[in-house]
């Protein structure tokens, strides 16, 4: 780099006169440019190596890193820097900045990540508060569902008990049930004895006889003696567990008592 080429990267920082004159002029006794003459107008060859080399003489300058960076950017761009560096020097420039106000007005391109970051960061905020809106409304919902099922267990076990309770009444009534017919065996033991000395005849029924077999009193009609055989009918029926030859001696007393009428 010659001095014009080092005045014009000066100017372009945005460096005064008089201080772009003194640095151009120290830059020449340490041998970090040549002095050649003026440069023509429109010359592409390089000037600088690399971006490093341009962020260090705009560092020594005193130039601020918001405007170094964009005089870098701008060069690199007109071809008058030949490659980018490694970047360690941008780190170390911006690490020394003096004003960190300086900082926060930087290049148009971090602010404008800060701001993407800003609406990023703001969108997860957003995100994250709908769901947890989601996260309440579920749990609200899973608590009425939850006081549903209760109340629903509530009532089957109101109606667990009821069953229970006419499981045992309809167990009582088969007891004396099954009683009752222990009585009608014993009696068909017995009316077989005397029958086993008459010659086989049918008998003629007897309405109060029924009465007194089925347990009814002497005021039953035939309806409800009736409903009595039909009970004891489904009650020893061989298909719900019952006795097959009681079954028999029951059907044939209800045959005879229903064919009298």
């Amino acid at each position: 780099m010659n001095t014009d080429q080092a005045y014009d990267l000066l100017k372009t920082a945005g460096v005064s006169d008089d201080i772009s004159i003194q640095t151009v002029r120290r830059w020449l006794r340490e041998q970090k440019i040549n002095f050649a003459g003026k440069t023509r107008r429109g010359d592409t060859d390089y000037i600088l190596n690399d971006t490093d080399q341009a962020i260090n003489l705009l560092k020594d300058a005193g130039v601020a890193p918001n405007i170094g960076i964009q005089v870098v950017k701008r060069w690199l761009h007109e071809g008058k820097i030949e490659k980018i560096g490694k970047g360690s020097q941008i780190v170390d420039y911006l690490k020394n900045e003096s004003n960190p106000n300086r900082l926060n007005s930087g290049p148009p391109d971090l602010d404008r990540t800060i701001r993407d970051l800003k609406i990023k960061i703001k969108a997860q905020d957003d995100h994250i508060k709908g769901l947890q809106e989601i996260h309440k409304t579920s749990i609200h919902a899973l608590s009425q569902q939850r006081n549903k099922l209760h109340k629903e267990l509530v009532k089957l076990e109101s109606e667990n008990n009821k069953l229970q309770t006419q499981s045992k009444k309809v167990l009582e009534e088969n007891i004396e049930l099954r009683k009752a017919i222990l009585k009608l065996k014993e009696e068909l033991i017995r009316q077989g004895k005397r029958d086993s000395e008459k010659p086989q005849s049918i008998p003629t029924p007897n309405t109060h006889d029924y009465r007194q077999k089925l347990g009814l009193s002497r005021t039953a009609d035939q309806k409800q003696v009736l409903a009595a055989f039909k009970k004891l009918l489904k009650l020893t029926h061989p298909d719900h567990g019952g006795n097959a030859a009681a079954f028999h001696y029951i059907k044939t007393e209800y045959d005879q008592f229903k064919n009298s009428f």
